[in-house]
């Protein structure tokens, strides 16, 4: 492609910022990234609260994030946060450790089996499902794999063909039970449904396990985790000061209208030319959300084949609150609560985080689910009384909100349509309109992947 071609790049989150960054590394630097809010980082935002800055969004990494690691040497910067740990609770507040044998004798066998699972699910990834964790979806309804191996660093190229993909359009549960692998939800659940990404009934698993992978998972588990003193917001921060062009911010896109070699961007008021488009903001959002955010087919001249395949788009609705305690109510570490992972709490806290641990003079941030797909959306106002009950029933009880945040968050789309072949149709379509679609539904919903979706997306195409 011609290095001086027009780029405009829809979103300054991490999908929209990588795609800057990539671009330049490959010799493009005629790109505009338009952001409709007043900072970049999309769901990566940290505010500040006593001098120092909290999570209401991404709150950490693995080493497995070799994206994020890209845009570190990048712009000179490193994972210098505090250092996480987390304890349990159950629904009733108790303090618990169920994966301790000497604290749970009765349930030695079932944490016998469940160990002997975890290796099982280990071997059979890197066997039956070999090319699962290739970034992005292509292929795998049909039973192939083709992209950047996430196995190091290096991401080499692979390709293949393998029947046994197929298993990931399942939903995660019917996944593992295929595999004899159930119990090993009770490990993956915790940095994926409590992260807001959905119950393992309702979930392909293909989204599970690419986010998820062995390898990244047992980072959890071990705690081998990154943070970053100036919060995750501050990497996208420091990436678009060093981008030749930063996010051009509170751009109102109002129309978007392509021609056969053009694309035409009204956004405050001034019509802008573009030679190619890259759209890393929501594609579908389905409904009236309360913030007003609307989907890319609802100001673009949208085609048929966009809004079929864009509508069968879902999100999920995930609620984070952060508050003040007293002193003597601040919780002395981060708590899961398992009992509250489960569709029929939906509405219920299942995580509170203490990010710093020097100090009372901070806030804690929750976080819940309202939605299954089988069930009626619990209202927001209605979800935060429920939170602000349980964080009573915990021992810590909140003496104010001070911000809250209910993002569009994790597009998806569920197993039928997965296995119908969404991915590969929307894939052929990439560059159709002059629109080449990244961001969160083309990977997964958190910062790494929509970060080497754009690398993989620039790779192919530029």
């Amino acid at each position: 492609m011609n290095k001086d071609v027009r780029i405009c790049i829809i979103g300054g989150g991490p999908a929209g910022l990588s795609a800057g960054m990539y671009l330049e590394k490959k010799g493009y630097f005629n790109y505009e990234i338009l952001e409709r809010l007043d900072r970049v980082g999309g769901k990566c935002w940290s505010p500040t609260y006593n001098g120092r800055r909290y999570e209401m969004g991404a709150i950490m990494g693995v080493p497995s994030y070799y994206a994020v690691h890209d845009v570190e040497e990048f712009c000179g910067i490193t994972h210098d946060g505090p250092k996480l740990n987390r304890n349990y609770k159950n629904s009733r507040g108790d303090v618990i450790e169920p994966f301790e044998p000497k604290k749970n004798i009765l349930k030695i066998p079932r944490l016998l089996k469940m160990k002997k699972q975890v290796k099982k699910l280990g071997e059979i990834l890197e066997t039956k499902y070999k090319g699962y964790d290739v970034n992005g979806h292509r292929g795998v309804a049909e039973g192939r794999y083709e992209g950047f191996s996430q196995v190091n660093a290096k991401r080499e190229r692979v390709e293949g063909v393998n029947p046994n993909l197929k298993d990931l359009t399942l939903p995660f549960n019917e996944f593992c039970k295929l595999n004899g692998v159930e119990l090993i939800q009770d490990i993956w659940i915790g940095p994926y449904t409590s992260f807001g990404y959905g119950y393992f009934d309702e979930i392909p698993a293909a989204y599970v396990l690419k986010y998820l992978d062995f390898q990244t998972c047992m980072n959890f588990v071990k705690i081998n985790l990154w943070t970053w003193k100036e919060g995750t917001q501050y990497i996208w921060e420091q990436l678009n000061a060093h981008l030749k062009n930063p996010a051009v911010l509170n751009s109102r896109i109002e129309k978007i209208e392509r021609t056969e070699d053009k694309v035409y961007v009204t956004v405050n008021g001034e019509v802008k030319e573009y030679d190619k488009l890259i759209v890393t903001a929501p594609l579908y959002i389905p409904g009236t959300r309360m913030d007003g955010q609307k989907g890319f087919v609802e100001y673009c001249d949208a085609r048929e084949d966009e809004k079929e395949l864009f509508s069968k788009i879902d999100y999920e609705r995930y609620d984070v609150l952060a508050v003040e305690t007293k002193p003597e109510d601040h919780p002395e570490i981060s708590y899961y609560v398992f009992d509250n992972m489960t569709k029929e709490r939906l509405g219920h806290m299942m995580v509170y985080y203490r990010r710093w641990k020097d100090t009372k003079d901070q806030v804690i941030t929750t976080y819940a689910l309202r939605k299954h797909k089988d069930t009626k959306e619990i209202p927001y106002e209605d979800c935060k009384k429920t939170v602000l009950e349980d964080l009573k029933t915990m021992h810590n009880p909140a003496s104010n909100v001070i911000n809250e945040w209910s993002v569009y968050y994790f597009p998806h789309v569920f197993s039928k349509d997965y296995a119908d072949g969404w991915y590969d149709k929307v894939e052929a379509m990439q560059d159709k309109y002059n629109t080449f679609y990244a961001g969160e539904i083309m990977s997964f919903g958190d910062m790494d992947e929509t970060a080497e979706y754009s690398y993989e997306l620039v790779e192919r195409f530029f």
